[in-house]
């Protein structure tokens, strides 16, 4: 085992994008896991590749798995994108890809059994999110606990940490943490409905948390500039 090894969920948004240069500032050896997942739109993986150079990750693997083949999501079935109308209710929107962090997960638990890795880092968040329940801090130490039992590493006592550093940040202290950190946040995508040329649609449910979390913070989003 090698006790600095991680594997880095990064969708190549504003939230994995910190948690890989946190990460990194940390020393970790960063392996990034991306997906390929029957999402509506491949911009995300262009600034995920981008983002993983930029952080010195040792691998970038990105996987292909179809939950086209389920749906039920908004960004992976043909549902409109809700715009406008961001529900801060706490009940589940229509951009809740079923089981997906749990899918995930799965993935960067083997991927770590097979490196060597003893963390998995994701840049999920409980304070300013879209209410999904898997972005919940019992749902990550349920997980983690799960972890310990279904692997040959955790039932011999080298179990998988998850580590969230933001997960109770807002996301004004996320793009601050960001800067600090040196992200490029113009290189980073968010937008779940972009035009065809990848411009954010600005009212998608992540496009208004994003420029709330910009506002926040006091600072331009880099990716509007030109937009």
């Amino acid at each position: 085992m090698t006790q600095n090894r991680a594997i880095v969920l990064l969708s190549g948004g504003l939230d994995s994008s910190t948690v890989i240069a946190e990460a990194a500032r940390e020393g970790r050896i960063c392996h990034a896991l991306s997906f390929r997942y029957g999402q509506r739109h491949e911009f995300e993986l262009e600034a995920a590749r981008s983002i993983a150079a930029r952080f010195g990750a040792v691998e970038h693997k990105i996987l292909d798995i179809d939950l086209r083949a389920f749906g039920a999501s908004a960004l992976t079935d043909d549902i409109e994108v809700p715009k406008d109308s961001l529900d801060e209710s706490g009940s589940i929107p229509v951009t809740y890809v079923p089981a997906r962090n749990t899918i995930f997960l799965s993935f960067a638990l083997a991927h770590a059994e097979v490196s060597g890795a003893r963390e998995i880092w994701m840049g999920v968040n409980a304070i300013d999110y879209s209410g999904y329940p898997d972005c919940r801090p019992e749902y990550i130490a349920a997980f983690e606990a799960m972890a310990g039992l279904a692997t040959k590493d955790g039932v011999e006592g080298r179990g998988v940490s998850i580590r969230t550093p933001l997960l109770e940040m807002d996301k004004g202290a996320i793009v601050r943490r960001a800067l600090e950190l040196g992200v490029p946040l113009e290189s980073t995508h968010s937008c779940y409905d972009p035009s065809a040329d990848g411009t954010p649609c600005r009212r998608c449910d992540a496009c208004i948390l994003r420029a709330r979390g910009f506002a926040a913070a006091g600072v331009p989003d880099p990716v509007l500039v030109d937009a």
